[in-house]
């Protein structure tokens, strides 16, 4: 679990208080779209408490939870590289409450402050990284061989 000082540990104190004013309280209720597979990504958020999930939409099932987002941790990451649109859909597992920002206003803010924004980036590819470990893992546990093919010399082997 990371807090935005955690998940942003390698900003300057001063860096990471300009990007905390851009932020915003929000709240959102169990079951509440935060958004939406296709839609244009234009913020992200960090959960001050709650979690939610990240699903998928699987042509002629339900959606399959891919992963969850847990206090602490960066919500989308989407925003930050074009063409921002969600991959995902991310929905309110239970109470949320975080810290909106709006995402152009925090890309104007790294191309003023060039060193914030390679900061900023490092630190959401390393989520990038985790999320799609953990989504590999996930889909294979949802859509991979349900039994191992044990096979002996006998079997032709």
């Amino acid at each position: 679990m990371q807090s935005m000082k955690g998940l942003l540990g390698g900003l300057e104190p001063e860096q990471r208080e300009r990007l905390r004013t851009l932020g915003t309280e929000v709240a959102f209720a169990p079951g509440a779209e935060i958004f939406e597979e296709g839609a244009r990504a234009d913020r992200f958020w960090i959960l001050r408490s709650g979690s939610a999930v990240l699903d998928l939409h699987v042509p002629g099932r339900r959606r399959v939870v891919i992963d969850t987002v847990r206090q602490g941790e960066l919500l989308g990451w989407s925003w930050l590289f074009p063409p921002y649109v969600w991959t995902l859909n991310g929905e309110a597992a239970t109470s949320v409450r975080a810290l909106e920002f709006d995402a152009e206003e925090v890309r104007q803010l790294c191309r003023e402050d060039p060193a914030l924004g390679q900061a900023l980036v490092w630190a959401v590819a390393s989520v990038i990284g985790d999320r799609l470990r953990r989504s590999r893992s996930r889909l294979l546990d949802l859509f991979g061989p349900y039994a191992p093919q044990d096979r002996t010399e006998e079997d032709g082997d």
